[in-house]
């Protein structure tokens, strides 16, 4: 039922009932009363930060505007919560830990959209602060990529939201709309209000990690980073028991706003996602003819191979099979009639995502006919390590995007307005 209940315990004491403190939806960001803050002892372990009877808590602070990360002071008596900190526009400030036993030097970590993290020293009861370090920006040249949260809904209402990367001086007037880079993973809910809520922050620096999408940005793509691809089951209903359907809106939803706002050419756009992202981007493929191409790393495609659930699923294959073949892109491969790489660590240790899922996914692509690619990772596991495998999965995604998205010849109808399964726009 998703409940998270924080009860404060009494050791040493048999006699004592756990008291509880807080009940809420872990699904729930915008409720979230925060993580109790610690401090290291002296015999090297973190234990509770208390003030004569109160604790400290810390969090993400998600709200309708965004993450805004806080501080408050919990009364354990009286139950009373008082607000000493939240992170206010235009920056995104994180609290780090409090340097006083007082517990009113408060150092945080500041940043803005062009201005990299620094560490401030806040002084909570004159209200004043202090920069404390001033790094410079880590890539200069790229601090002219634009960014912007977008907002928008999905064909049943749930909204959504993902951060757009737009390439430095590009105006969609006058450039016109440009192919795009999709990533996004997947993640179950039990109510659509929970689905709709923002995890994000429009203040955050603009980070260029290997790891993700972002530095498409630089080769003249628009990208569409984290876009939200919620999967509800309300009541009696299960998530997954509409995986694929919700999958497909998703994946429209975020196409036509990219329309919309002009920047995107709905003719050729790619997907992309890592593990559960790699699953979902291979379904996409499956079951829509909505992406150009796709970027499958490290995913599962049989999910016979993991017979005892998987991410939030419970139900055994034993219990639901329909379930497990209805999710397997391995099981519908015939209908994977786009070009998609799949890159996978050759020692991947993890049990959901053994290396054997990529291999067959592969060779039941080749026997078909289909477009793919499999790059093996020599001794690399779920996530890559090594200068040479993070350099050449860059160059072979590069590759890729240029072949199937970039330089392809413009001759579908609008994607964005296929359907699940029955579509017959060409690929």
């Amino acid at each position: 039922d998703r409940a998270l209940r924080v009860h404060r315990l009494t050791p040493g004491s048999l006699d004592a009932a756990p008291e509880l403190l807080f009940e809420y939806s872990f699904e729930d960001r915008y409720n979230d009363p925060g993580r109790p803050m610690t401090v290291r002892n002296d015999a090297g372990y973190n234990e509770l930060l208390l003030d004569n009877g109160a604790m400290f808590l810390t969090g993400q602070g998600a709200s309708p505007e965004g993450n805004r990360p806080f501080v408050r002071r919990f009364d354990l008596t009286a139950k009373e919560t008082m607000e000493l900190f939240r992170s206010e526009a235009p920056f995104y400030e994180r609290p780090v830990a409090f340097l006083d036993d007082a517990s009113t030097e408060l150092l945080t970590r500041r940043e803005t959209t062009t201005e990299p993290p620094n560490y401030v020293l806040r002084d909570l009861d004159a209200g004043t602060d202090r920069a404390v370090t001033a790094f410079p920006h880590p890539y200069p040249e790229l601090a002219a990529v634009q960014k912007e949260t977008v907002e928008y809904e999905r064909a049943d209402g749930v909204p959504l939201s993902a951060t757009l990367y737009l390439p430095p001086g590009y105006d969609a007037e006058r450039d016109g709309p440009l192919p795009t880079l999709v990533w996004a993973y997947p993640r179950e809910y039990k109510s659509a209000s929970a689905a709709g809520q923002r995890s994000d922050s429009p203040y955050q620096f603009t980070r260029v990690s290997y790891w993700g999408a972002v530095p498409y940005v630089t080769r003249g793509y628009a990208v569409l980073d984290n876009a939200a691809f919620p999967i509800v089951g309300e009541g009696e209903a299960e998530p997954n028991d509409s995986f694929r359907e919700q999958l497909v809106m998703n994946g429209a939803a975020v196409i036509e706003e990219g329309v919309r706002r002009g920047v995107v050419d709905s003719e050729r756009v790619a997907v992309g996602g890592h593990s559960y992202g790699a699953f979902m981007t291979a379904n996409l493929l499956a079951h829509s003819d909505l992406f150009r191409a796709g970027i499958a790393r490290s995913g599962a495609y049989n999910r016979t191979l993991t017979p005892f659930g998987f991410q939030r699923e419970e139900r055994t294959y034993w219990q639901a099979p329909d379930l497990y073949a209805y999710m397997s892109p391995f099981m519908h491969a015939e209908k994977i009639n786009e070009p998609i790489l799949l890159i996978h660590g050759q020692a991947d240790n993890n049990p959901g995502t053994f290396t054997l899922q990529s291999e067959r996914l592969y060779g039941a692509l080749n026997g078909l006919g289909g477009t793919a690619r499999l790059v093996l990772l020599p001794a690399e596991s779920h996530g890559y390590r090594s200068r040479e495998s993070i350099l050449h999965m860059l160059w072979e995604q590069d590759q890729w995007l240029d072949t199937y998205v970039k330089q392809a010849e413009v001759t579908m109808g609008s994607s964005a307005e296929a359907e699940e399964e029955g579509t017959e726009a060409p690929c």
